[in-house]
């Protein structure tokens, strides 16, 4: 039996991990730590609330004698590190909470993890695991090829700035104290529980209500997109097989420009709505989606500041060493984020500005 605590398990990508690992591992502890700031949703964790060998807490990663309590009161052994301030856009314009989240938090939770798991005795079996990103490389040119474990660090958001430095922290805590780690970096994710300022959601949210698709630039950056499922897969394998101090990469091997995201979802939605009338009901302000008429809700917009053109991530050494594939196709994951969507309106509609 695992003893986990999962930083930011109500936000996006953490919430979707704690479903897996409570169905996968249904007898596992697992505690959750999260702040519940703007993109953490507790609603999010409605499936497994009942859960036996669950736990949630609301508090905030920077408060290292609450950590120290949890891990200690816990017996855990496993710390699963989602909690990050994550949107480029809302770095930029604000980028203080970004320093004190990723780069602090990090640090915090580290100090915390030495504490318990070395300083005070030896806890053999202990893993801090550290989940980053594809942007802490930088960008790519159209021809580059893709992001691989041994890419040097080019980050070029406070974002993704704030991401690296966390990186290197984990790495020297490794190197310096000896505490076991393990760092994924992942591209970039869709799926179920989304916040809808990320751009599938956005576009989906916004069809639904008819209001304009913004599309930054010439809509012509690229990003290699992963189904949120996977990567929880993915982490799961670094989990148990992963070599200590080690990077994996963890991609979908899915390019896709923007503005073919845009007209992919803007044609899915059509044929959503042409083939179900009740949508028409259910939704009567998605006027375009109804009529067919979708992509006409496209609006190029100025492009955001040090925007990177192009993500891609090798993921070789995750299948090589771990068996890591992803199992769903863009097709099969979009479909599957779809229909959550247009399920889940309870979820989303109170998110909205």
């Amino acid at each position: 039996m695992k003893k986990l605590l999962v930083t930011g398990g109500a936000g996006f990508i953490g919430s979707n991990f704690v479903h897996y690992w409570k169905e996968k591992y249904p007898s596992d502890l697992v505690v959750v730590l999260d702040a519940l700031t703007y993109a953490g949703n507790i609603e999010s964790l409605n499936l497994v609330k009942d859960s036996e060998n669950y736990e949630f807490v609301h508090g905030n990663i920077c408060d290292q004698d609450l950590v120290e309590k949890l891990l200690q009161k816990h017996d855990i052994c496993t710390i699963v590190h989602f909690a990050a301030e994550s949107h480029v856009d809302r770095s930029i314009t604000g980028p203080d909470e970004f320093i004190e989240t990723n780069i602090i938090g990090t640090y915090s939770l580290l100090k915390a993890a030495k504490k318990v798991w070395l300083d005070n005795g030896i806890k053999a079996d202990h893993r801090f695991h550290h989940v980053s990103t594809d942007e802490v490389y930088g960008s790519l040119e159209a021809d580059d090829p893709a992001f691989n474990e041994d890419t040097p660090y080019a980050p070029n958001s406070p974002y993704s700035a704030s991401k690296a430095a966390s990186d290197h922290l984990v790495r020297a805590y490794h190197y310096t104290y000896g505490l076991n780690v393990t760092t994924s970096n992942c591209s970039n994710n869709y799926g179920t529980f989304h916040f809808p300022e990320k751009l599938i959601p956005l576009l989906l949210t916004n069809i639904l209500q008819d209001k304009p698709l913004p599309v930054y630039g010439d809509g012509m950056q690229i990003r290699d997109w992963l189904y949120v499922a996977d990567h929880a897969k993915g982490i799961d394998l670094v989990l148990q097989s992963g070599r200590l101090g080690e990077n994996y990469n963890i991609g979908g091997n899915n390019e896709w420009a923007n503005i073919n995201i845009v007209n992919l979802l803007c044609n899915l939605l059509n044929k959503v709505f042409s083939e179900d009338a009740t949508l028409h009901s259910r939704f009567p302000f998605a006027k375009n989606a109804i009529n067919g008429t979708a992509a006409n809700l496209i609006e190029f917009v100025t492009d955001r500041a040090g925007h990177d053109r192009r993500y891609a991530i090798d993921p070789s050494k995750s299948n090589d060493e771990l068996g890591y594939e992803p199992t769903e196709t863009f097709e099969s994951g979009i479909e599957k984020t779809i229909h959550w969507y247009l399920n889940n309106e309870t979820w989303w509609k109170p998110l909205l500005k």
